[in-house]
C-alpha cells in the first residue's frame, strides 16, 4: 500500500505536468482545485479542534478522528501532489 501511495504521487505529479504542456489552461483548472481543498482541508480542520477545545477534551483523542474524514484525506492529498507540482514547475520555469 506504501509503494502505491508513492508511486501515485509521482503519476499523478507527471500527468499534472505533461497535461500543462499540452493544454497551458489546465494550470488555472490545478489553482482553482487547490483554492477549493485549502478551503475545505482548512475548515475541516478549524472545526475539528472547535469540537475539541467547546467538549473540553481532555486527552484529545478526538483529534485523531480527522483522518477518518474522506474530504480531510483527498483534500490534503490533493494538496501535497499540488505543492510538488508547483515546485516542480518553478524548476522547469528557471532550468529553461
Amino acid at each position: 500500500m506504501m509503494l502505491l501511495i508513492i508511486m501515485g504521487s509521482i503519476f499523478v505529479l507527471l500527468f499534472m505536468f505533461a497535461l500543462k504542456k499540452k493544454w497551458p489552461k489546465s494550470h488555472l483548472i490545478y489553482h482553482g482545485i487547490a483554492l477549493i481543498s485549502a478551503l475545505i482541508f482548512g475548515n475541516i480542520s478549524a472545526l475539528t479542534i472547535y469540537r475539541v477545545i467547546r467538549d473540553n477534551a481532555v486527552f484529545m483523542t478526538k483529534v485523531h478522528g480527522i483522518f477518518l474524514n474522506p474530504f480531510f484525506l483527498i483534500t490534503g492529498a490533493y494538496l501535497g501532489v499540488y505543492f510538488l507540482y508547483l515546485i516542480a514547475s518553478q524548476i522547469h520555469k528557471e532550468w529553461s
